[in-house]
């Protein structure tokens, strides 16, 4: 299925490649660069290219390209989803899948791969089963491996959990303090027009897990209002028919961190907008422009907002800018022409804003339309959704379990048109 693998950073450069049939000159990736070259940004390469005897499919994280090179025709969201496991992955192995941490761990990396594919197809792709079969780098193992000029990584048994029924988690776990944590993180992606309406707003869920939990426990989570949840998709270890019955969450799980849903709102449904901009950006021939924003809480349910960032990328005609923020600081590069303002937390008794300066380049026609401002935040203790997990009950094993469920509620593609 999967033929070879290439990894890309953002400035074109091939730094890993893993072929698992015949070797594909990385020459291939020359029509992946020129689909690159034809978007408008990152986001924008699309996720198959067709050439003339391959296709290259795609993803973009981190800061770089992860391209898989097939020779026949597969389903292609099953080579994306595997590509995204490839990285969720690593980033379980080495807390970040960066370009530097990739480098610093190339043997470890290279023997994943070995074992997440065999000729070309899926074999070993649950964190679980990785881990006894090569162990996560730690500091021991990398002085002896430096030492001795040989990997140690590879265990020499095979896992116990590689031909059970459920191979998403190992036997014989034991903890002194058995805990279970679940964070339910939901991204709104909104368009707002230039009146403060909202043209289209979207909800983006998932909830992710850190099991800790001696033995082979079997949970079962269920909800409030399960009837929000109405495009899921789960973690192998759900049982699905129980979930369509009784619209509850039943299953035995793996062992440490692990997504268990991902759920999406759509527009047919009321999202409710925690934050609002009062915004004037304004450019006159001759004499610059101004800008002027103001940024407050709206529908939080007595929340705080946090960790606000406005992002701003101005026209080619703008050489500088000149701001004064009544809090947080900003930074404006004139390269790509983004000023960024980090405002930090809004208060609710003394609002946030910025105005100043615009300076236009002499000689350049003032700009016709306004850019559109990008926004992030972050509300704890709030899924504004209002989706509410009610209980999680456990069997199977004698002990009681520490329980925590925490709500974040984050800006995904929130964008305000000016």
């Amino acid at each position: 299925m999967i033929h070879s693998l290439f990894l890309i950073n953002n400035s074109g450069d091939v730094f890993l490649e893993k072929h698992w049939k015949s070797v594909i000159h990385r020459s291939i990736c020359d029509y992946f660069f020129e689909a690159q070259n034809k978007a408008a940004c990152n986001d924008d390469v699309p996720p198959v290219i067709a050439t003339p005897h391959h296709y290259l499919i795609n993803i973009h994280r981190n800061h770089m390209f992860v391209v898989a090179v097939v020779t026949t025709e597969v389903p292609p969201l099953f080579v994306i989803e595997f590509l995204h496991r490839v990285m969720d992955i690593l980033e379980d192995y080495f807390e970040e899948a960066t370009e530097s941490v990739i480098k610093e761990n190339y043997v470890i990396v290279y023997e994943i791969l070995d074992e997440m594919l065999d000729n070309g197809f899926p074999l070993a792709t649950e964190s679980n089963i990785l881990k006894e079969l090569i162990k996560p780098p730690n500091l021991l193992r990398q002085i002896a491996s430096t030492v001795t000029g040989k990997s140690n990584n590879v265990s020499a048994t095979l896992p116990t959990g590689q031909l059970s029924n459920v191979p998403w988690r190992r036997t014989g776990v034991k903890y002194t303090n058995n805990e279970a944590y679940f964070d339910v993180i939901e991204e709104i992606d909104a368009i707002i027009d230039k009146s403060g309406s909202t043209v289209c707003a979207e909800i983006q869920g998932y909830i992710d897990c850190l099991i800790k939990l001696t033995g082979m426990p079997d949970l079962t989570l269920s909800f409030m209002n399960p009837r929000l949840l109405d495009d899921v998709s789960f973690h192998p270890c759900v049982r699905f028919k129980r979930w369509e019955n009784e619209k509850i969450l039943s299953f035995v799980p793996p062992d440490g961190n692990f997504r268990l849903i991902s759920y999406h709102i759509g527009a047919q449904n009321l999202v409710a907008i925690p934050v609002y901009l009062r915004h004037t950006i304004q450019f006159r021939e001759g004499s610059g422009g101004r800008l002027d924003i103001t940024v407050g809480p709206k529908q939080t349910m007595g929340k705080t907002v946090e960790k606000v960032v406005i992002e701003i990328p101005f026209p080619k005609p703008v050489l500088n800018v000149t701001l004064t923020p009544t809090q947080g600081k900003y930074s404006f590069d004139p390269v790509s022409k983004i000023m960024t303002w980090d405002v930090g937390k809004i208060e609710v008794s003394k609002l946030p804003s910025i105005r100043g300066s615009i300076s236009l380049q002499s000689g350049c026609p003032v700009p016709e339309s306004n850019p559109a401002i990008t926004v992030r935040f972050q509300i704890a203790q709030l899924a504004v959704s209002g989706i509410k997990v009610n209980r999680l009950d456990m069997y199977g094993e004698k002990y009681k379990p520490f329980k925590g469920v925490k709500y974040v509620t984050k800006a995904g593609k929130f964008q305000v048109r000016t």
